[in-house]
């Protein structure tokens, strides 16, 4: 009789881990990345990654004034910004994303938004520098390799739903 009863549960189990996951991923459905890079292929692979591994929803831009208007509508819920921007320029200034980050930082409207900047420039020193220089809240080096590790420092940055 044992025998069965531990059988049920262990197919019940299985049954709702199938149904019913209860991962770190399923609670953050519905969340919004903002990409802000201009190399089409990294936001390709970046966008593929958050959809795929994270179940996260994604929308991709370079205009500086998209940044703006998803920022401050709330339409998205963290931004993944890339430092130098080639072809982005705001109100006539040629901006890089340390630029914007500082602008959203320093809007009360946007200030909460998390930002994470994402670089190529990994030098010594660089880490400390850009996240001083924007108030960004994460630093993300490129190429991104560790994809899990990639999505969990996005994660971890997201704002938490209150239940």
């Amino acid at each position: 009789m044992t025998g069965m009863h531990v059988g049920k549960k262990k197919e019940a189990d299985h049954f709702a881990k199938v149904v019913f996951p209860l991962t770190p991923t399923s609670q953050i459905l519905m969340k919004t990345v903002l990409i802000v890079e201009d190399d089409l292929i990294n936001a390709r692979v970046f966008s593929k990654i958050l959809t795929k591994r994270a179940g996260l929803d994604v929308k991709h831009t370079e205009n500086v004034e998209e940044v703006m208007q998803f920022a401050q509508a709330k339409e998205v819920d963290i931004i993944l910004m890339d430092v130098s921007l080639s072809r982005s320029v705001y109100q006539g200034q040629s901006v890089d994303g340390i630029k914007i980050t500082q602008m959203l930082k320093s809007d009360p409207q946007t200030s909460s938004l998390p930002i994470i900047l994402v670089t190529a420039h990994a030098m010594e020193g660089d880490r400390e520098n850009f996240l001083k220089q924007s108030g960004a809240d994460g630093y993300i080096s490129k190429p991104v390799v560790d994809h899990q590790q990639f999505v969990d420092q996005i994660v971890a940055l997201l704002p938490k739903d209150n239940p």
